[in-house]
């Protein structure tokens, strides 16, 4: 087995964690995908992801949904928590936060591909349900991208299962 090199890791195992109450996407981390030569799905839920209605400045729940096949990086787990955590004192449309998150994870990880998707709880009666994705362009990654978005959420939920 290939060991895991983590030296550029600053946060895994630090006991002194800063949590940062406002967006800071310089907290994201990576390491080396052990794995480059297979495609695969890495899935990563936050059911507690919390942001403000940059209108009325209320809070704003959901489960953010992150599944990417990664490429040469894979962002590490208590970086991304921490980032996500970061959006707590943020002001932001449920669609902009997706895609800042998407658009963020691209920066850091250059993935083969990514989906976010933020499923968030009903204010006012209505809850909205964010998806992005995004595939590395000219590859089968990008047509992938295509099919799941035009795929996307074919079977809606039922009200009782959120």
């Amino acid at each position: 087995m290939k060991e895991q090199d983590v030296s550029g890791l600053t946060l895994l195992g630090n006991q002194g964690t800063k949590y940062d109450f406002d967006y800071n996407p310089e907290v994201l981390e990576t390491f080396e995908n052990n794995h480059p030569d297979r495609d695969y799905f890495v899935k990563l839920n936050c059911p507690e992801f919390t942001t403000l209605c940059p209108i009325t400045g209320q809070p704003d729940f959901a489960t953010v949904y992150i599944s990417y096949i990664p490429d040469v990086n894979m962002v590490e787990s208590k970086a991304l928590k921490l980032y996500l955590f970061s959006f707590r004192n943020h002001g932001g449309f449920h669609e902009d936060s997706m895609n800042i998150i998407m658009n963020d994870l691209i920066k850091l990880m250059d993935p083969r591909y990514i989906e976010v998707w933020g499923k968030f709880t009903p204010r006012g009666g209505i809850s909205i349900d964010p998806y992005c994705n995004y595939g590395k362009p000219g590859t089968k990654f990008e047509q992938m991208a295509e099919h799941r978005m035009m795929n996307h959420d074919m079977y809606p939920e039922k009200i009782d299962n959120r």
